[in-house]
C-alpha cells in the first residue's frame, strides 16, 4: 500500500474537491436498491481514463459499523471501490444500466489512522486510474481500476478491482439454468456472534461445523445490506465478510481491525450446494498485523480466496 506525507496546501485543496461531496449519486448507478447503501457522492473526470470519485463514510452504518469504537470499518473502502467501478463504467464509459459486472478480484488496504472516527462523516476521495480496457463499440467490455484513497489530502490507502461488463442477454446465456437462482438451502447454525465481531446472529455469515478453523458459508437473502437486491449467486462482498469473520475467529481477535483484504474469485459461489470456508493463520512476525489465508471450496473446487491482514486491538 502506498502512503504519502501530508500534501502542501494547494495540492490538498485540489484533492479535497468539496463539490464531490454534496449529495449521494442515484442508487441505480452503483447497483443499490436502498439509498442508505449508496456511498458515492460525486464523479470527476481528470483525463480520458483518470477519475476522482467522492465517497462519504457514515459515522455509523447498519452493518459496516464502528470497529472497537474507534475506527470506521475498512470494509467500507472495499465497497467504495466496488461502487466506483460501477459509476465510472455507467457515467464515463457509457455502459448501459442492466449490464452485469463480473469481478475477478477486489483488493484494499488502509492505514489505521486513516480509518479513525471523528465527530463528522469521513469524506474520502478515490483517485482512480483505469487500465487494461477492452472496448465494445462506444462502451467497454472489461476494465481494471487502480485506486488511491485520500482523506484530508493524505493518502491513507489503496486498492483495485478487475471486472468484465456483460450485457444481460449474454449473462443469461453464460449462467444458463442458474440465471434465476435464489438461496434455497437451509441455513446452518451460526457461530456465536461475539466470536466474529458481531452482536446478532442475523449478521453472521459462518455456520458451525465443529471442525477447527473450518466453517460453512451462511447467508440470509433477507439481509438488507448483504443482499440489498436480488442476485443469482453469493456476492463478492459476502465472501469478503466471511473471510473477515473467519480471520477474526481463527485468531481469537473479535475486535481486530482488517487493514487489508486481497480477494480473488475463480468461480461463482452458487446457492445450491454448501461452501466451506477454511482459515489458515500465517506465522506471527514482529507484532504487526497478522495475516490469514481464507479459501472457499464448493463442489470439490476452490472457488475464491482471500488474504486478510488483521491489526489486533
Amino acid at each position: 500500500m502506498r502512503v504519502s506525507p501530508l500534501l502542501d496546501q494547494a495540492e490538498a485543496t485540489a484533492f479535497e474537491a468539496p463539490e464531490l461531496f454534496l449529495q449521494s449519486v442515484p442508487r441505480a448507478l452503483v447497483h443499490r436498491a436502498a439509498v442508505s447503501e449508496v456511498l458515492v457522492t460525486g464523479l470527476q473526470r481528470v483525463s480520458d481514463d483518470h477519475f476522482r470519485v467522492g465517497v462519504q463514510w457514515p459515522r455509523s452504518h447498519s452493518y459496516y459499523g464502528r470497529v472497537a469504537g474507534r475506527w470506521h470499518d475498512p470494509m467500507l473502502l472495499g465497497e467504495s471501490i466496488r461502487q466506483a467501478l460501477l459509476i465510472i463504467s455507467h457515467q464515463a464509459y457509457e455502459v448501459p444500466l442492466g449490464h452485469k459486472f463480473l469481478s475477478s478480484s477486489l483488493t484494499y488496504g488502509i492505514e489505521p489512522d486513516g480509518a479513525r472516527l471523528t465527530e463528522r462523516p469521513a469524506h474520502i476521495l478515490l483517485d482512480v486510474r483505469c487500465g487494461n480496457i477492452k472496448r465494445r463499440g462506444r462502451t467497454i467490455a472489461a476494465v481494471d481500476l487502480d485506486v488511491d484513497c485520500r482523506r484530508d489530502g493524505i493518502l491513507i490507502g489503496s486498492g483495485g478491482i478487475s471486472a468484465q461488463c456483460v450485457p444481460e442477454t449474454s449473462y443469461r446465456r453464460l449462467r444458463g439454468d442458474r440465471a434465476d437462482n435464489v438461496p434455497g438451502l437451509p441455513m446452518p447454525d451460526a457461530v456465536t456472534p461475539q466470536l466474529v465481531g458481531r452482536t446478532s446472529v442475523f449478521d453472521v455469515v459462518l455456520g458451525d461445523t465443529n471442525i477447527d478453523r473450518v466453517w460453512t458459508l451462511r447467508y440470509d437473502r433477507d439481509h438488507p445490506v448483504l443482499f440489498d437486491h436480488p442476485v443469482d449467486h453469493v456476492p463478492g462482498m459476502v465472501l469478503m465478510e466471511a473471510a473477515r469473520q473467519a480471520s477474526l475467529a481463527a485468531l481469537d481477535r473479535p475486535d481486530g481491525l482488517i487493514v487489508s483484504c486481497d480477494s480473488a474469485y475463480a468461480k461463482y459461489v452458487e446457492f445450491d450446494s454448501a461452501c466451506l470456508v477454511t482459515a489458515t493463520p500465517r506465522p506471527a512476525t514482529d507484532g504487526g498485523p497478522r495475516s490469514v489465508s481464507v479459501s472457499f471450496n464448493q463442489g470439490g473446487a476452490t472457488v475464491a480466496t482471500c488474504e486478510v491482514r488483521i491489526l489486533a486491538v
